[in-house]
């Protein structure tokens, strides 16, 4: 398991169905060493803390496994013109990882880096504003039913994270796993 990227962005207008909206989910690859504090990454902002942030969701981690899936799916949506591949933080997240999918994670769980320790604290319930990134109505839609998610990290022990590092899973006490987590939050919007 390692850390493909590490990203942070600013809060900024988006242009969403003719409204502006504040949002901080464009994230862009920061080079070198991340400090990572209780509530998050240094250089990094959230602009609606209900929903990123705090202390249970400092961080935002995502599996790069899934960007060829989504290519794909906006592809079929007709909103990608070309075949470009999907740059590192273009879904929000913080951390970009490999060799760690939704399935394989629990509430509770820890991933250790080499500097800090984070928990895993919940799955990424999309939005509005994930539709308007991945330029589609029912991508939201489709994280959710596809469990392609990634999931909200809490710090437990402060230090710093850099791209190219590698990390260990740790299980916690595994009684909600992340897809099901989603699943449960999601399944108020059936019908």
């Amino acid at each position: 398991m390692e850390v493909l990227s590490v990203n942070t962005g600013h809060v900024r207008p988006l242009q969403i169905q003719g409204r502006r909206i504040m949002s901080a989910i464009g994230k862009r690859p920061v080079d070198g060493a991340v400090t990572v504090a209780r509530l998050g990454l240094a250089g990094d902002e959230q602009a609606d803390l209900s929903v990123h942030g705090g202390l249970s969701k400092a961080v935002y981690a995502w599996p790069a496994e899934h960007y060829p899936w989504w290519q794909q799916q906006r592809r079929e949506a007709g909103v990608s013109l070309f075949d470009e591949a999907l740059p590192p933080g273009f879904a929000g997240e913080n951390l970009t990882l490999t060799g760690l999918l939704e399935a394989e994670v629990w509430v509770g769980d820890e991933l250790h880096f080499p500097d800090c320790v984070l928990r895993v604290t919940a799955p990424r319930e999309p939005c509005f504003k994930f539709n308007a990134v991945m330029g589609f109505a029912q991508a939201a839609r489709l994280m959710a039913q596809s469990g392609r998610c990634g999931f909200y990290l809490s710090v437990v022990q402060e230090g710093t994270i850099t791209a190219g590092q590698r990390f260990e899973l740790h299980p916690g006490q595994r009684g909600l796993g992340i897809v099901e987590a989603l699943a449960a939050k999601w399944a108020k919007h059936r019908n």
